[in-house]
């Protein structure tokens, strides 16, 4: 290659940091939740910023938080663990000489609180296990990493059966109850609407959590509340598991305040054929145009899925407790809770 070709040779472009694509390459691993994905997501990207000041790189962290946030179709828990670890960086006390050192420090304690947050589910586990009596009959919903090291653990010291809801539309009741199943534990899929049948047969409702909010109401996987309702009903304590960096500053009164509801959910298709004028040559042919609309306007399990919410809000009145590395909340223990770790 000549001189002049190497002096007009364009520079060489460097790529923008990648936080979804860092974020995605962290949930490959079954142990990370989505809220810890996020802060090492966040850890990633200060250790890839060129801030130089507390200013550029808190604005750098939330457009960040901001662009994972715009790219998931559900960010409540992945807003928790944002919004945990930009408060932490705000809060940070330091004195380094160097922005630089700052820096470094705040990626070390990062690292840090996610390995120690790893152990979070042991200590809920622990502290669960003591509401939990022997022969024991356990209603539970869809999946949780959380709920099933609490059952195993339960299994290992105690007579349990556990009743798994289905849990649709992703029907993650049915992994649950594979995993149980797998490790000894008498366990049995019911339906999504036969919880009231069964609520009669269990001793409480033992539940996961995407996020637990400022009243101390629960946002899980979509018909954790008519269960609670149901549980209130019978009179049977619910209980839901969460580790702390779930908690949320989040206040939503109802279920449409939620940040995963949009105008799609629970919306009205469009016929896709205009209705047929009531002519005499429109009733003749009544009987064809039925068959067309079978044929053609099936409704599927994945349309079914996409008109439906992922996630809803249990109210704190209906909730017993909730069991969190922190210890064992009233919700209003947990707004109390939550005042506190955003106040520095």
């Amino acid at each position: 290659m000549s001189a002049a070709n190497v002096l007009h040779s364009p520079k060489p472009v460097e790529e923008k940091f990648d936080v979804f694509a860092s974020f995605q390459n962290i949930l490959k691993d079954d142990e990370i939740s989505t809220p810890l994905a996020a802060i090492l997501a966040l850890t990633e990207l200060i250790k890839n910023s060129d801030a130089d000041t507390m200013f550029e790189l808190v604005k750098a962290l939330n457009d960040g938080a901001k662009e994972l946030k715009d790219k998931s179709s559900n960010p409540i828990s992945l807003n928790a663990g944002c919004e945990l670890f930009i408060a932490f960086v705000t809060l940070f006390p330091h004195d380094s000489a160097k922005f630089s050192d700052l820096k470094t420090e705040l990626i070390e304690q990062g690292q840090k609180y996610a390995t120690e947050a790893l152990t979070y589910r042991t200590k809920i586990a622990e502290l669960a296990l003591g509401f939990i009596k022997d022969d024991s009959v356990i209603l539970t919903h869809s999946y949780s990493r959380v709920v099933m090291q609490t059952l195993l653990l339960a299994h290992k010291r105690k007579r349990i059966s556990v009743f798994v809801t289905e849990a649709r539309p992703r029907g993650l009741g049915t992994k649950t109850a594979e995993s149980l199943n797998a490790a000894g534990v008498p366990s049995t899929v019911i339906l999504d609407s036969a919880v009231a049948y069964v609520m009669e047969k269990v001793d409480f409702v033992l539940v996961g959590s995407e996020a637990v909010v400022e009243s101390g109401g629960l946002i899980n996987a979509v018909g954790s509340n008519q269960i609670a309702i149901i549980a209130r009903a019978a009179n049977k304590p619910f209980y839901a598991l969460a580790e702390s960096y779930k908690f949320h500053r989040l206040f939503p009164l109802s279920q449409y305040d939620l940040p995963s509801h949009n105008s799609r959910i629970l919306s009205f298709p469009r016929p896709s054929q205009p209705p047929a004028a009531f002519s005499d040559k429109a009733r003749v042919s009544s009987k064809n145009r039925l068959v067309s609309f079978q044929n053609t306007d099936q409704i599927t399990q994945e349309q079914i899925s996409e008109n439906n919410p992922d996630v809803d809000y249990t109210r704190p009145d209906l909730i017993s407790l909730v069991f969190s590395d922190v210890g064992s909340l009233t919700p209003e223990g947990v707004s109390q809770y939550l005042v506190g770790m955003f106040a520095g």
